[in-house]
């Protein structure tokens, strides 16, 4: 059996790769940052390098 220890972020903008055990769990889903896990409400992106997401 094998164990999902990571995953993309739930945010469909964003490109990052999230450790479930490091993860902002929202509503059951994993998001690489607050910014991400509340839609962008502030309209900042993660902050990751390479990655310009928004909501």
């Amino acid at each position: 059996m094998t164990t999902v220890t990571q995953m993309k972020c739930a945010c469909e903008s964003c490109l990052c790769i999230v450790s479930l055990d490091k993860a902002v769990m929202k509503d059951g889903k994993p998001y690489c940052s607050e910014a991400c896990a509340s839609g962008h409400a502030t309209g900042a992106g993660c902050g990751h390098s390479g990655c310009n997401c928004r909501a």
